[in-house]
């Protein structure tokens, strides 16, 4: 690719890093909000349902954290 074509766009490498850190950002809280209420709680299926939650919240913090980091700063 010739520098031209580079400028304002993400290369492949910096998609997949920043991707891979806002799937670490969505998934890691309701994996700990469905293991911290399982363990609490007892219950398999509330459990299923807070983490279903907290996924849901963070998926729609995911859209405004994945606007400011894909964002190629020159």
């Amino acid at each position: 690719m010739t520098d031209e074509k580079k400028i304002g766009k993400l290369t492949m490498k910096e998609i997949i890093l920043k991707g891979s850190i806002i799937a670490i950002i969505v998934t890691v809280p309701s994996i700990v909000a469905f293991l911290a209420s399982w363990n609490i709680l007892n219950d398999l299926i509330q459990a299923a349902i807070i983490g279903a939650v907290v996924h849901f919240i963070a998926m729609g913090f995911s859209l405004k954290i994945s606007k400011k980091i894909l964002v190629k700063h020159d």
